[in-house]
């Protein structure tokens, strides 16, 4: 299998990949399952987490933003340093400690040390994510091949996703909350034992010196601005939301000053000059807005408004995520014929239909509208998000994939935040707007009513039938007029992706 130099063209002249290649693949799919996993599974286990080590409110929001804050800050770090000391040895480090920290971290014993493994669990994830994705650009040179390899590398994720609930919800049935952690040990085994055989090593031959200033510039620009996203989506607008943004952008101004001036900078910043590459990085972006979005909001209202259980409702959104699968496999020889000005556009009008869908028929039709509409939605991300991969890897030198496939990384991962925290933060401000409680609920059951949809569902069990009812079904009122609006702001954003996806993809790549 030969591997990546700083001469290869990746075009559809380029040697063509064997067998061993696409069991390569295989192996590379292993991190990338587990990864998606780890990102829905462990809001199953935070009830049961909140019991057994009684964490304080912060303590519980540092369980779940310790490790997207460190994995965020360091990506771009980590891809880096993948080109310059070898990605596969950079993805066998980063299985190996996330592998023991899994390990540690479903034995915590308080909501402290699970914080600290939680840390340590975004250090090491964020040495998986570039590496994998860098490590197909070296391994595919021929360009149809690489876009197969880069649709299966997006289903995988795409799959994970799906299977976070309902391993989740299986595990947490049987076994306690650290099971959630462990099952990235059988996971992470057979990628150490198979990656030195099967998956080669490739790096930049001329990576020029390390800048620790360039690192520490990177990190204090991003996780200052996810800090600030997350804030904003608990808490709205604040003096120290809006402190830490402004403290990420001005790093971030000077990240790109010294990159501009530096003679091997850590992040090329020519690359965004491309056309299809910064459109490809904004098109990302706003697809995983979309699709974590749309994911934040449905399981509530599948468990919560329906009444289904969180096994059930998992399995409610396979159908969803199984489109998103084949969908990025079936858009490969489609866009052999068609530029991806026009595919990406056209691939995106699926996911504004079915924002609409969501829109217009989530009240009082159950769950089948719902199941439909995330069917149609996940046509048109699978789709653009596998275009969108290729051409970041396509417009960067091979050389420069670890720091390239950081950049698509960070952009997911920032999808992911706004995600949550704009659509998320969208649909809870109109719900306690449009919520109206009934007068015979006290005033304290009344303010835990108002905070979240799950708040008013607990509240309503406690009070006395008929009160409760009229509060649930005020409740359930008010959030279901909170989708109809967050539905319409998340088909816009897909239609902007569109626009930019029509307006910017038309540069080819040029490596």
């Amino acid at each position: 299998m030969s591997q990546a130099t700083p001469t290869d063209t990746g075009g559809i002249h380029a040697p063509r990949a064997g067998a061993r290649a696409w069991f390569a693949l295989v192996v590379l799919m292993l991190p990338v399952l587990l990864v998606s996993v780890d990102n829905t599974v462990l809001s199953f286990a935070l009830p049961e987490i909140a019991v057994a080590l009684a964490p304080s409110g912060a303590e519980q929001l540092w369980i779940i933003d310790a490790y997207p804050l460190v994995l965020a800050g360091l990506l771009v770090t980590m891809g880096t340093l993948g080109d310059r000391f070898g990605r596969r040895r950079m993805l066998l480090i980063g299985a190996t400690g996330f592998a023991a920290v899994s390990a540690l971290a479903a034995f915590a014993p308080t909501a402290g040390l699970l914080i600290v493994a939680r840390v340590l669990l975004g250090f090491f994830g964020a040495m998986l994510m570039p590496s994998t994705l860098s490590l197909l650009r070296s391994i595919f040179l021929n360009r149809d091949q690489r876009r197969m390899a880069i649709a299966v590398w997006a289903s995988a994720f795409s799959a994970g996703s799906a299977l976070g609930p309902i391993v989740g919800g299986f595990l947490l049935e049987h076994f306690a909350w650290g099971s959630v952690f462990l099952i990235a040990v059988p996971v992470l085994i057979p990628l150490l034992i198979a990656a030195p055989l099967l998956v080669p090593e490739s790096r930049d031959p001329s990576p020029g010196r390390i800048d620790p200033i360039s690192i520490l510039l990177s990190m204090a620009a991003m996780i200052p601005v996810v800090y600030a996203i997350k804030s904003f989506a608990v808490d709205g607008p604040t003096f120290l939301a809006a402190g830490w943004a402004l403290l990420g952008i001005v790093m971030g101004t000077l990240f790109v000053r010294r990159q501009l001036r530096a003679p091997t900078p850590m992040l090329d910043m020519a690359l965004f000059r491309r056309g299809s590459f910064s459109g490809a990085i904004l098109v990302n972006l706003l697809s995983v807005v979309a699709l974590v979005g749309f994911l934040y909001f449905v399981p509530q209202h599948l468990q919560l408004v329906l009444g289904m259980s969180p096994m059930t409702a998992g399995l409610a959104l396979v159908p969803g995520m199984l489109a998103v699968i084949v969908a990025g496999l079936t858009i490969v020889p489609i866009s052999r014929r068609f530029p991806p000005h026009v595919v990406v556009p056209a691939a995106l009008v699926f996911s504004v239909v079915g924002y609409i869908l969501v829109a217009f028929t989530t009240e009082g039709h159950g769950a089948l509208p719902l199941i439909i509409a995330f069917v149609v939605l996940g046509i048109g991300i699978g789709a653009a998000e596998t275009i969108s991969n290729e051409l970041i890897l396509s417009n960067a030198p091979a050389a420069k994939a670890g720091a390239a496939s950081a950049v698509s990384e960070t952009a997911y991962e920032l999808g992911a935040v706004l995600g949550t925290a704009v659509l998320g933060g969208i649909i809870t401000a109109f719900y306690r707007g449009a919520l109206v409680i009934p007068d015979a609920v006290p005033a304290e059951a009344a303010h835990a009513a108002r905070e979240t949809l799950a708040g008013a569902f607990t509240t309503a069990q406690q009070l006395p039938e008929a009160v409760g009812g009229a509060l649930w079904d005020a409740a359930a009122s008010a959030f279901e007029s909170g989708v109809t609006v967050t539905s319409l702001i998340g088909a816009g954003l897909v239609v902007v992706a569109g626009v930019i996806a029509a307006v910017t993809l038309r540069t080819p790549a040029s490596h």
